[in-house]
């Protein structure tokens, strides 16, 4: 596969999920160096925060990045798993905040708006990280195992101890068909429990019934419900292929995560990357 960039400027205003402000996202087409992150309300030059696993930090409820000089982006990983789907490689992104819009909660908007874009293949090949034999990660109860695969195919299970939510399973081939109709409508969720706790740490500021599924002791808080009946699951596997799009490379593997997260996704990359 080529590597891709888009065709023509693109932009999106929206409410940051963490910190509650507008942001105004801007994409323009880069023809090489990868996808850089820019802070337009930071100080130039300083302001470039480039997408490497050796950016990455604080990965307890999205992932991030930050430079060198302190510059961060905030809650990326559903613009990435867009990003990935539709092979988009190289790209500038400009950001008026320190995270990215939350739109619905889920990738559908990123991907509607690279898609408005058009894309554009360039010169050199994509690269790509195969699963030549197995790995795996266990940190406590959680796993990421990955198998030699011809293709791209994702398996998850999550398990939680709530009266509502507890085991879903679903396994994926991936391709832009499969990803559009199965994964980029899933939405992000939390417990209702968890609102009080988010918000006093300045977190969830701008989290809405709009954009996130609130779970309860028997259901959800959301009037229209789900949108798929394991749509938890679904949206662990849209978050997934954004936390291995860090990586900047196409995945050739099957990916088997049990209760895995943000900060476990990163640790298997860097793994499969050495």
């Amino acid at each position: 596969m080529k590597r891709k960039t888009i065709r023509k400027e693109v932009g999106y205003s929206g409410i940051g999920l963490h910190k509650g402000q507008n942001i105004e996202l801007k994409l323009y087409p880069r023809r090489e160096g990868g996808i850089v992150f820019k802070r337009v309300d930071m100080e130039e030059k300083k302001n470039e925060i480039f997408l490497s696993v050796d950016n990455t930090f604080d990965l307890t409820r999205g992932t991030n990045l930050r430079n060198q000089y302190g510059a961060e982006i905030y809650t990326i990983e559903h613009f990435l798993s867009a990003l990935y789907i539709l092979g988009v490689t190289d790209l500038t992104v400009e950001v008026s905040g320190n995270e990215l819009p939350i739109c619905e909660g889920d990738s559908l908007r990123f991907v509607e708006l690279l898609e408005s874009a058009g894309l554009e293949e360039l010169e050199e090949e994509s690269e790509v990280l195969e699963i030549k034999k197995p790995i795996n990660l266990t940190v406590a109860d959680k796993h990421i195992i990955g198998l030699p695969y011809d293709g791209y195919k994702i398996t998850y299970v999550i398990d939680f101890n709530h009266s509502f939510l507890k085991t879903q399973t679903y396994e994926i081939e991936l391709n832009v068909e499969s990803y559009k109709k199965e994964i980029a409508r899933a939405r992000t969720f939390c417990f209702d429990y968890e609102i009080e706790y988010l918000q006093k740490n300045s977190l969830a500021l701008g989290g809405s019934l709009e954009n996130a599924i609130v779970i309860k002791k028997d259901g959800v808080l959301n009037q229209d419900g789900l949108r798929f009946e394991n749509e938890f699951v679904r949206h662990k596997i849209l978050d997934l292929i954004g936390d291995l799009k860090v990586s900047n490379k196409q995945i050739k593997g099957h990916i088997i995560a049990i209760k895995a997260g943000h900060a476990l996704n990163i640790e298997f990359l860097k793994k499969l990357e050495n």
